[in-house]
């Protein structure tokens, strides 16, 4: 059966380059039937940190895509050592007294390429088992093949045929000095224990994969199929960095700033793969239904950003576009949290009613705080008087239409049709045109000329605030 795993380690926030390798696996799963497995590579005790672990089911979460088996690395310690022993009493594995190789990298020694110690490498197993059993502290390495010249081989399903000579492999670590395994141990350990038939993981970790070929060798073990995704870079090519690039590579940059799950699925699916119909819009469904490891791209893969605006492009155009697929029902439960995050009590009903006015105008979640605050705030902030007069017009020609509007919206029922019927009736009556009529009134109400449907914008403001705001407006221009 068809296994892969994500398998993420706690050393800092959930990167997108990360969440796309998660989504791969999804994808390639659920397209196949198989199984997908969350494994918490967590054996790193140095860098771990339960804030990260939170960030990473945080991000996970919010992507709203399921796994099928969990596991934590740092509860399989034992086995991991097991595997480790086996391998070093069939003789392919020495323990390194080196204090200086101690096992805090996997290299040792110093200038030049390392391959292996020698005298640790050819001590005898007495010696080796006598030191140890004094002590002595010790890293256990991989005997990497040195009789004759021999290639590991592997095939990957993205990047080809693949071959290294064991000359060029170093002597890499199995264990570190403080007992605790390496990341090639307790990962290829886990993925043969775990039955994972494929790996789909960073192009980043295409080098070590001889090393986990050597590995899984060693156990007797057949190794997974590998597909190497491309990496990320930014504009400029060099590579996605939390460091270098903060926020924008973080998941929950995009969560907060108002992305839709899907739709940011949608786009990190596009970030190195495509399908074979090149179609950019595409349902949860279709997504699955498209995916193949043939259509992973072998080149980086840029996302789009600068300093003024740190999301791509294509990003921003998807969400916008699943925002407007959305259910009335639905984008207005999703748009509420944003508005009672900045303060604002409003209900559900009152959100349904103010979401098909401004749907079209948002990208982002976020921003219907920009597009909408004056549905939400008692009093408008302030604005320009000189936006209330029409372009062929006066204040003059303003000042009547406010006026007319306080006479007649009194008496006016506030549903669309009777705000639109009366609206046109008055500027008929003033003998001047529907937008010198319309543009007063909206710039009153709302504090800006470029707004949301008059009629529907009245409506859900109310009687009393579309008044209230239209006295004000009024006492403006007649200040000027």
């Amino acid at each position: 059966m068809l296994r892969v795993r994500f398998a993420p380690s706690p050393t800092g926030f959930l990167h997108i380059g990360s969440a796309r390798t998660f989504i791969f696996n999804w994808l390639y799963a659920r397209r196949n039937g198989g199984t997908v497995i969350l494994r918490i590579d967590d054996t790193d005790v140095g860098r771990n940190t339960e804030a990260s672990l939170s960030s990473i089911f945080e991000g996970l979460r919010w992507l709203d895509l399921s796994w099928d088996e969990e596991y934590r690395q740092s509860d399989r310690l034992d086995f991991h050592h097991q595997a480790a022993q086996a391998i070093f009493e069939k003789g392919m594995a020495y323990r390194d007294f080196t204090p200086a190789q101690a096992g805090e990298s996997e290299k040792s020694g110093a200038e030049g390429t390392w391959l292996f110690n020698a005298g640790m490498r050819e001590l005898s197993r007495a010696e080796s088992d006598r030191r140890a059993a004094a002590g002595e502290a010790f890293a256990l390495r991989f005997r990497v093949p040195r009789e004759g010249e021999r290639s590991i081989r592997f095939s990957d399903a993205v990047y080809g045929a693949q071959s290294k000579s064991t000359a060029d492999i170093e002597d890499f670590a199995l264990l570190r000095s403080d007992g605790m395994p390496t990341y090639h141990m307790a990962s290829c350990a886990d993925d043969a224990d775990l039955r994972i038939s494929h790996i789909v993981r960073g192009q980043d970790h295409l080098t070590n994969t001889f090393k986990h070929v050597l590995i899984f060798e060693a156990m007797d073990a057949a190794p997974p199929q590998f597909a190497h995704l491309p990496l990320l870079v930014a504009p400029d090519g060099a590579k996605l960095s939390k460091r270098r690039h903060g926020p924008v590579v973080s998941v929950t940059s995009y969560r907060d700033a108002g992305f839709l799950p899907h739709a940011f699925v949608n786009f990190l699916c596009l970030v190195g793969w495509s399908p074979k119909d090149d179609r950019e819009l595409m349902t949860r469904e279709e997504l699955i239904q498209s995916f193949s490891l043939e259509g992973i791209h072998r080149h980086n893969a840029v996302v789009n950003f600068t300093e003024a605006d740190p999301f791509d492009p294509k990003a921003v155009w998807l969400n916008a576009e699943t925002i407007r697929g959305l259910a009335v029902e639905e984008l207005a439960d999703r748009l509420l949290p944003f508005v009672r995050g900045a303060g604002f009590a409003v209900g559900p009903d009152r959100m349904r009613k103010i979401t098909p006015l401004i749907r079209e105008r948002i990208r982002l979640l976020s921003d219907v705080l920009a597009v909408a605050d004056f549905f939400f705030a008692a009093q408008l902030p302030p604005y320009d008087p000189g936006e209330l007069i029409p372009q062929k017009g006066d204040a003059a020609m303003a000042l009547k239409a406010l006026e007319c509007a306080r006479e007649i919206l009194p008496g006016t029922e506030f549903t669309h049709d009777a705000l639109e019927g009366s609206l046109r009736g008055a500027a008929q009556q003033l003998g001047i045109k529907t937008g010198q009529m319309f543009q007063p009134i909206r710039v009153a109400v709302c504090g800006r000329k470029t707004a949301p449907p008059l009629f529907g914008t009245l409506e859900a403001l109310g009687k009393e605030t579309a008044l209230e705001r239209i006295g004000q407006a009024i006492g403006k221009l007649k200040s000027l």
